[in-house]
């Protein structure tokens, strides 16, 4: 196939790599064009210009307002895909505008699904990435063999937008998960008690998971280089709080991570890994 993808980053560029190395003809559009230079693809000026010569686009990108400009912008891909064409987004944006430019694409025939992923750069890395889907069913079928090249686990949440929530439910709970490992590791520390040790003894109880492995090890050895940067999660926690705002959710826990993730912000440190939560509970 003909397949499209715009989102090069730290995750857009594996996906789309694993993509092409299925046998398909990449074609891709950098905003960036020096992330583009390497890749084994046809480089095309614009998404409309990559819209005319794909049958499946995918895209990967950071906010609501930026998926928006590439599907439904001056030169978005609405102006060049064929009706009968099918766009993947595997950004992590707001369900309403998930619902919205799926609604607008539809108005020419285009096939939507927001599929945004889990498993951050080295999920995309290793292909082993969760993907949760909104859409219909028949376009999910059409998508499916494509996603398999991306993750392991994919599942059909329900219709357009169900997708963006089920993800808002994912970064609640592992952000909260970062937050209560910062939290115990410095109660354990501000207890004068070996912040390893107290690691090494919970990750072989009840309290273990895979946020405890990866980050608590990270907070242990003062590693704050981005995994995937804080900011991004700072940016998620504020979809899910709207979300849960136009649906009249309490979400009260979600909330206090919110302002944790503010004031690592106000630090200057959104481009660091989350597991700097824990440099903003040092500095109380």
């Amino acid at each position: 196939m003909n397949l499209g993808f715009i989102g090069l980053g730290a995750m857009g560029r594996p996906m789309a790599l694993h993509l092409q190395a299925a046998g398909h003809t990449l074609h891709v559009w950098a905003r960036n064009p020096a992330s583009a230079a390497d890749l084994p693809a046809t480089v095309h000026a614009t998404p409309t210009a990559l819209g005319a010569a794909c049958e499946v686009v995918f895209t990967m990108v950071t906010s609501s307002a930026d998926v928006e400009e590439v599907a439904l912008g001056a030169a978005g891909l609405m102006h060049g895909m064929a009706a009968g064409s099918l766009v993947v987004d595997c950004s992590t944006i707001a369900p309403a505008a998930a619902r919205h430019i799926a609604s607008r694409l539809g108005e020419r025939g285009i096939d939507m699904l927001d599929a945004p992923v889990s498993g951050g750069p080295q999920g995309a890395a290793a292909a082993t990435l969760a993907i949760m889907v909104g859409g219909t069913a028949a376009a999910l079928a059409r998508a499916r063999p494509l996603l398999e090249k991306l993750g392991q686990r994919i599942v059909h949440v329900g219709p357009q937008g169900a997708g963006q929530v089920a993800k808002a439910c994912n970064q609640i709970i592992m952000v909260a998960a970062i937050e209560a490992v910062a939290e115990a590791l410095r109660l354990a520390g501000a207890a004068g008690v070996d912040v390893g040790k107290v690691w090494q003894a919970l990750s072989g109880g009840a309290a273990a998971s895979r946020v405890l492995e990866v980050m608590g090890r990270r907070m242990v050895e003062g590693d704050f280089a981005a995994g995937i940067e804080a900011r991004l999660h700072h940016k998620d926690f504020g979809l899910a709080l709207e979300a849960a705002r136009q649906s009249g959710a309490p979400l009260l826990l979600a909330a206090s991570v919110a302002q944790q993730l503010n004031a690592l912000m106000a630090l200057g440190l959104g481009k660091n890994d989350t597991a700097a939560l824990l440099r903003v509970l040092e500095t109380k």
